[in-house]
């Protein structure tokens, strides 16, 4: 059972340490694209963790296997890179100053896949245009 404990509390430590890393990397990075890079990665396997460390206790100390901390993990692995991904993406939509500093993708489209040149009412869907 001491092993169980040991087991879950280094899972527990190790997830803090990232979620501090993933935290102190929001607060002291200098722009939105770096800072977006500390919650998506570190804290997201700051939390996986976590939750890890609380399956083992459950499993080894008190002998009930968990599924709602497995299943949150999984929530939190798919969702996390979405999220940031779409953060990213609005960001470079909204920003136009930072779009001359990005590299090129070899796409006509450009990092926001809209194409630049068009009206925006012909970049709607047919569904959302107005008539």
């Amino acid at each position: 059972m001491i092993v169980f404990e040991a087991i879950a509390a280094f899972f527990i430590v190790l997830g803090a340490f990232f979620m501090f890393v993933g935290s102190l990397a929001l607060a002291i990075m200098p722009d939105m694209m770096r800072r977006l890079h500390g919650p998506t990665k570190a804290s997201t396997l700051g939390l996986g963790a976590i939750l890890f460390g609380s399956m083992v206790y459950s499993f080894g100390v008190r002998g009930e296997p968990s599924v709602h901390e497995f299943l949150i993990i999984v929530f939190v692995f798919i969702t996390a890179p979405v999220s940031g991904m779409m953060i990213a993406k609005a960001f470079i939509l909204t920003n136009h100053a930072v779009r001359p500093t990005l590299t090129a993708t070899g796409t006509a489209t450009g990092w926001a896949t809209l194409d630049p040149g068009a009206p925006t009412s012909d970049r709607l869907p047919p569904a959302i245009k107005a008539d």
